[in-house]
Protein backbone atom coordinates (compact mmCIF):
# COMPACT_ATOMS: atom_id res chain seq x y z
CA UNK A 1 0.00 0.00 0.00
CA UNK A 2 1.65 3.49 -0.46
CA UNK A 3 -0.20 6.78 0.32
CA UNK A 4 -0.44 10.10 -0.98
CA UNK A 5 -0.48 12.95 0.80
CA UNK A 6 -1.22 16.38 -0.70
CA UNK A 7 1.00 18.93 0.67
CA UNK A 8 -0.34 22.76 1.11
CA UNK A 9 1.63 25.23 0.87
CA UNK A 10 2.47 28.96 -0.56
CA UNK A 11 5.35 27.60 -3.58
CA UNK A 12 8.13 28.48 -1.09
CA UNK A 13 7.20 26.97 2.31
CA UNK A 14 4.67 24.21 3.48
CA UNK A 15 2.02 24.42 5.90
CA UNK A 16 2.04 22.57 9.34
CA UNK A 17 -0.64 20.74 8.23
CA UNK A 18 0.80 18.62 5.94
CA UNK A 19 2.98 17.40 8.43
CA UNK A 20 -0.21 16.01 10.52
CA UNK A 21 -1.29 14.72 7.25
CA UNK A 22 1.72 12.48 6.78
CA UNK A 23 1.75 11.51 10.50
CA UNK A 24 -2.03 9.79 9.81
CA UNK A 25 -0.87 8.47 6.26
CA UNK A 26 1.99 6.60 8.02
CA UNK A 27 -1.06 5.01 10.84
CA UNK A 28 -2.61 3.73 7.42
CA UNK A 29 0.37 1.38 7.31
CA UNK A 30 1.21 2.40 3.94
CA UNK A 31 4.47 3.98 2.36
CA UNK A 32 3.65 7.73 2.11
CA UNK A 33 4.64 9.97 -0.96
CA UNK A 34 3.57 13.73 -0.83
CA UNK A 35 2.06 15.76 -3.76
CA UNK A 36 3.63 19.07 -4.19
CA UNK A 37 1.93 20.95 -6.92
CA UNK A 38 2.81 24.54 -7.19
CA UNK A 39 4.31 27.07 -9.35
CA UNK A 40 7.83 27.92 -8.96
CA UNK A 41 7.02 25.40 -5.62
CA UNK A 42 11.04 24.06 -5.80
CA UNK A 43 12.08 24.99 -2.27
CA UNK A 44 8.39 23.61 -1.02
CA UNK A 45 9.54 20.05 -2.76
CA UNK A 46 12.62 20.33 -0.99
CA UNK A 47 11.57 20.87 2.13
CA UNK A 48 8.81 17.91 1.77
CA UNK A 49 11.45 15.68 1.11
CA UNK A 50 12.75 16.44 4.85
CA UNK A 51 9.75 15.08 6.07
CA UNK A 52 10.43 12.01 8.54
CA UNK A 53 8.96 9.18 7.09
CA UNK A 54 8.32 10.43 3.45
CA UNK A 55 10.24 7.94 0.67
CA UNK A 56 8.80 10.09 -2.00
CA UNK A 57 7.80 13.35 -3.10
CA UNK A 58 6.05 14.37 -6.12
CA UNK A 59 6.78 17.84 -7.71
CA UNK A 60 4.65 18.97 -10.55
CA UNK A 61 5.40 22.41 -11.33
CA UNK A 62 3.56 24.74 -13.69
CA UNK A 63 1.38 28.18 -14.02
CA UNK A 64 -1.39 26.43 -13.85
CA UNK A 65 -0.87 25.44 -10.16
CA UNK A 66 0.35 28.73 -9.27
CA UNK A 67 -2.72 29.37 -6.89
CA UNK A 68 -3.87 25.91 -6.33
CA UNK A 69 -7.35 26.37 -8.52
CA UNK A 70 -9.48 23.34 -7.33
CA UNK A 71 -9.83 22.05 -11.05
CA UNK A 72 -6.36 21.97 -11.85
CA UNK A 73 -5.35 20.59 -8.65
CA UNK A 74 -8.01 17.99 -9.07
CA UNK A 75 -7.18 17.28 -12.07
CA UNK A 76 -3.54 16.47 -10.84
CA UNK A 77 -4.08 14.32 -8.30
CA UNK A 78 -6.57 12.11 -10.26
CA UNK A 79 -3.33 11.73 -13.06
CA UNK A 80 -1.64 10.18 -10.39
CA UNK A 81 -4.40 8.17 -8.51
CA UNK A 82 -4.07 4.73 -9.57
CA UNK A 83 -1.13 4.06 -8.23
CA UNK A 84 -2.39 4.94 -4.46
CA UNK A 85 -4.38 3.43 -1.83
CA UNK A 86 -4.96 6.20 0.07
CA UNK A 87 -4.97 9.75 -1.12
CA UNK A 88 -4.84 12.42 1.81
CA UNK A 89 -5.71 15.88 2.55
CA UNK A 90 -5.45 18.08 5.31
CA UNK A 91 -8.94 19.32 6.59
CA UNK A 92 -8.44 22.81 5.76
CA UNK A 93 -10.15 25.07 3.82
CA UNK A 94 -7.74 24.41 0.31
CA UNK A 95 -8.13 20.71 1.27
CA UNK A 96 -11.72 20.64 1.48
CA UNK A 97 -12.21 22.22 -1.63
CA UNK A 98 -10.24 19.69 -3.39
CA UNK A 99 -11.13 16.32 -1.68
CA UNK A 100 -14.62 16.40 -3.35
CA UNK A 101 -13.70 16.96 -6.36
CA UNK A 102 -11.32 13.84 -6.41
CA UNK A 103 -13.36 11.71 -4.76
CA UNK A 104 -16.19 12.59 -7.08
CA UNK A 105 -14.07 11.86 -10.45
CA UNK A 106 -12.59 8.64 -9.13
CA UNK A 107 -16.39 7.37 -8.38
CA UNK A 108 -15.47 6.81 -4.53
CA UNK A 109 -16.94 7.71 -1.03
CA UNK A 110 -14.81 10.43 0.78
CA UNK A 111 -14.47 10.27 4.51
CA UNK A 112 -13.83 13.24 6.23
CA UNK A 113 -12.52 14.53 9.30
CA UNK A 114 -10.30 11.59 9.98
CA UNK A 115 -9.28 12.17 13.71
CA UNK A 116 -8.05 8.59 14.27
CA UNK A 117 -6.95 5.87 12.08
CA UNK A 118 -7.90 2.18 13.73
CA UNK A 119 -6.68 0.45 10.18
CA UNK A 120 -6.03 0.70 6.59
CA UNK A 121 -9.72 0.66 5.80
CA UNK A 122 -11.40 1.93 9.15
CA UNK A 123 -11.12 5.82 10.53
CA UNK A 124 -12.79 7.35 13.32
CA UNK A 125 -14.34 10.70 12.35
CA UNK A 126 -16.60 13.17 14.85
CA UNK A 127 -20.43 13.15 14.00
CA UNK A 128 -22.94 15.62 16.18
CA UNK A 129 -20.61 18.69 16.36
CA UNK A 130 -17.89 16.54 18.10
CA UNK A 131 -20.59 14.57 20.72
CA UNK A 132 -20.13 11.19 19.08
CA UNK A 133 -17.51 9.56 17.15
CA UNK A 134 -18.68 7.60 14.40
CA UNK A 135 -16.30 4.39 13.18
CA UNK A 136 -16.11 4.14 9.45
CA UNK A 137 -14.98 1.32 6.69
CA UNK A 138 -14.39 1.85 3.80
CA UNK A 139 -14.32 -1.26 0.55
CA UNK A 140 -13.19 1.34 -1.92
CA UNK A 141 -10.32 0.92 -3.52
CA UNK A 142 -8.88 4.02 -2.87
CA UNK A 143 -9.43 6.17 0.15
CA UNK A 144 -10.24 9.54 -0.36
CA UNK A 145 -9.62 11.39 3.23
CA UNK A 146 -9.35 14.57 4.57
CA UNK A 147 -7.74 14.83 8.12
CA UNK A 148 -8.71 16.89 11.22
CA UNK A 149 -5.14 17.60 11.83
CA UNK A 150 -5.81 18.20 15.39
CA UNK A 151 -6.12 14.93 15.80
CA UNK A 152 -2.56 14.12 14.72
CA UNK A 153 0.56 15.22 15.72
CA UNK A 154 2.91 16.22 13.43
CA UNK A 155 5.75 14.82 11.70
CA UNK A 156 9.20 15.95 11.89
CA UNK A 157 10.22 18.24 9.37
CA UNK A 158 13.87 17.37 9.38
CA UNK A 159 15.67 13.99 9.69
CA UNK A 160 13.72 12.76 6.20
CA UNK A 161 15.62 12.15 2.70
CA UNK A 162 12.73 11.37 0.02
CA UNK A 163 14.14 11.74 -3.03
CA UNK A 164 12.05 14.39 -5.59
CA UNK A 165 10.39 13.09 -8.75
CA UNK A 166 9.23 15.57 -11.11
CA UNK A 167 6.04 15.12 -13.28
CA UNK A 168 4.33 17.52 -15.94
CA UNK A 169 1.68 19.90 -14.30
CA UNK A 170 -1.82 19.47 -16.00
CA UNK A 171 -2.97 21.98 -18.27
CA UNK A 172 -5.31 24.57 -17.23
CA UNK A 173 -8.70 23.44 -17.46
CA UNK A 174 -10.39 26.78 -18.08
CA UNK A 175 -13.17 25.55 -15.73
CA UNK A 176 -12.13 29.05 -13.23
CA UNK A 177 -9.59 31.72 -13.00
CA UNK A 178 -7.62 33.69 -10.63
CA UNK A 179 -8.77 37.46 -10.14
CA UNK A 180 -6.79 38.42 -7.30
CA UNK A 181 -6.17 38.17 -3.74
CA UNK A 182 -6.29 40.72 -0.28
CA UNK A 183 -3.66 39.42 2.35
CA UNK A 184 -4.20 40.31 5.44
CA UNK A 185 -1.64 41.33 7.46
CA UNK A 186 -1.06 39.79 10.90
CA UNK A 187 2.06 39.57 13.00
CA UNK A 188 0.62 36.91 15.30
CA UNK A 189 0.76 33.34 14.89
CA UNK A 190 -1.73 32.03 12.87
CA UNK A 191 -4.61 30.90 14.83
CA UNK A 192 -4.62 27.08 13.28
CA UNK A 193 -0.71 26.62 14.36
CA UNK A 194 -0.51 28.74 17.46
CA UNK A 195 0.56 27.35 20.73
CA UNK A 196 -1.94 29.59 22.82
CA UNK A 197 -5.14 31.17 22.08
CA UNK A 198 -7.33 34.03 23.37
CA UNK A 199 -10.48 34.19 22.29
CA UNK A 200 -13.38 36.13 23.29
CA UNK A 201 -16.98 35.94 23.08
CA UNK A 202 -20.31 38.27 22.74
CA UNK A 203 -20.34 39.24 26.25
CA UNK A 204 -17.32 41.50 24.81
CA UNK A 205 -19.95 43.93 23.42
CA UNK A 206 -18.16 45.53 20.72
CA UNK A 207 -15.18 45.50 18.25
CA UNK A 208 -13.42 48.20 20.33
CA UNK A 209 -14.11 46.54 23.92
CA UNK A 210 -12.62 43.43 22.08
CA UNK A 211 -9.50 44.15 21.21
CA UNK A 212 -9.48 46.91 24.50
CA UNK A 213 -9.48 43.89 26.43
CA UNK A 214 -8.15 40.64 24.45
CA UNK A 215 -4.79 42.76 22.20
CA UNK A 216 -2.86 43.35 25.86
CA UNK A 217 -3.54 40.00 27.12
CA UNK A 218 -2.32 38.49 23.93
CA UNK A 219 0.39 40.21 23.50
CA UNK A 220 1.54 39.82 26.75
CA UNK A 221 1.44 35.83 26.08
CA UNK A 222 2.39 35.88 22.31
CA UNK A 223 -0.85 34.35 21.76
CA UNK A 224 -3.36 34.45 18.27
CA UNK A 225 -6.36 36.05 19.18
CA UNK A 226 -9.81 34.17 18.58
CA UNK A 227 -13.52 35.04 18.13
CA UNK A 228 -17.14 32.99 18.80
CA UNK A 229 -19.35 32.84 16.02
CA UNK A 230 -21.51 35.17 17.67
CA UNK A 231 -18.50 38.06 18.15
CA UNK A 232 -17.77 37.47 14.31
CA UNK A 233 -21.49 37.57 13.12
CA UNK A 234 -21.60 40.63 15.98
CA UNK A 235 -18.65 42.55 13.91
CA UNK A 236 -16.40 42.05 16.87
CA UNK A 237 -14.13 40.21 15.58
CA UNK A 238 -13.27 39.90 11.09
CA UNK A 239 -14.44 36.06 9.96
CA UNK A 240 -11.07 34.57 9.58
CA UNK A 241 -11.14 34.35 13.55
CA UNK A 242 -13.78 32.61 14.28
CA UNK A 243 -12.86 29.00 16.01
CA UNK A 244 -15.82 26.61 15.89
CA UNK A 245 -17.40 24.11 13.73
CA UNK A 246 -18.20 26.49 11.04
CA UNK A 247 -14.76 28.17 11.63
CA UNK A 248 -11.37 26.94 12.72
CA UNK A 249 -10.52 23.81 14.64
CA UNK A 250 -7.78 24.16 17.15
CA UNK A 251 -6.21 22.52 19.76
CA UNK A 252 -3.29 24.90 21.12
CA UNK A 253 -1.57 23.88 24.27
CA UNK A 254 -3.78 27.06 26.28
CA UNK A 255 -7.21 28.49 25.14
CA UNK A 256 -8.34 31.26 27.23
CA UNK A 257 -12.18 31.42 26.38
CA UNK A 258 -13.11 34.89 27.79
CA UNK A 259 -17.02 35.91 27.82
CA UNK A 260 -17.54 32.79 25.56
CA UNK A 261 -20.94 30.95 26.68
CA UNK A 262 -19.62 27.54 25.16
CA UNK A 263 -22.11 26.84 22.57
CA UNK A 264 -22.10 22.89 21.07
CA UNK A 265 -20.70 24.24 18.07
CA UNK A 266 -17.87 26.63 19.31
CA UNK A 267 -16.76 23.49 21.41
CA UNK A 268 -16.47 21.15 18.60
CA UNK A 269 -13.69 23.75 17.40
CA UNK A 270 -11.41 23.92 20.86
CA UNK A 271 -12.16 21.01 22.74
CA UNK A 272 -9.12 19.11 22.31
CA UNK A 273 -7.00 22.07 23.95
CA UNK A 274 -5.00 20.83 26.27
CA UNK A 275 -5.28 23.34 28.90
CA UNK A 276 -8.61 25.66 28.79
CA UNK A 277 -9.21 28.38 31.23
CA UNK A 278 -12.75 29.71 30.75
CA UNK A 279 -13.92 33.72 32.17
CA UNK A 280 -17.36 33.90 32.34
CA UNK A 281 -19.55 35.83 35.54
CA UNK A 282 -22.01 33.17 34.58
CA UNK A 283 -21.83 30.13 36.87
CA UNK A 284 -23.88 28.08 34.85
CA UNK A 285 -22.29 28.69 31.70
CA UNK A 286 -21.40 25.41 29.13
CA UNK A 287 -17.61 26.40 28.89
CA UNK A 288 -16.84 25.64 32.39
CA UNK A 289 -18.11 21.73 31.96
CA UNK A 290 -14.92 21.36 29.38
CA UNK A 291 -12.50 24.33 30.86
CA UNK A 292 -9.49 22.46 33.14
CA UNK A 293 -9.84 26.18 34.86
CA UNK A 294 -12.81 28.10 35.53
CA UNK A 295 -13.07 31.72 36.58
CA UNK A 296 -16.52 32.91 37.37
CA UNK A 297 -15.73 36.94 37.33
CA UNK A 298 -16.35 39.59 35.23
CA UNK A 299 -14.42 39.96 31.99
CA UNK A 300 -13.84 43.49 32.29
CA UNK A 301 -12.08 43.22 35.33
CA UNK A 302 -10.33 39.64 35.74
CA UNK A 303 -8.76 39.90 32.12
CA UNK A 304 -7.10 43.09 32.35
CA UNK A 305 -6.09 42.08 36.17
CA UNK A 306 -4.90 38.96 34.94
CA UNK A 307 -2.44 40.77 31.82
CA UNK A 308 -1.23 42.93 34.63
CA UNK A 309 -0.26 40.17 36.52
CA UNK A 310 1.60 38.43 34.20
Amino acid sequence: MTALVIAEHDNATLKGATLNTVTAAAACGAEVHVLVAGHNAGAAAAAAAQIAGVTQVIHADGPSLAQGLAENVKAQVVSLASGYSHILFPATAAGKNVAPRVAARLDVAQISDVTKVVSADTFERPIYAGNAIATVQSADAVKVLTVRTTGFDAAAATGGSATVRTVDAVADSGLSTFQGSEIAQNDRPELTAAKIIVSGGRALGSAEKFNEVLTPLADKLGAAIGASRAAVDAGYAANDLQVGQTGKIVAPQLYIAAGISGAIQHLAGMKDSKVIVAINKDPEAPIFQVADFGLEADLFAAVPELTQSL
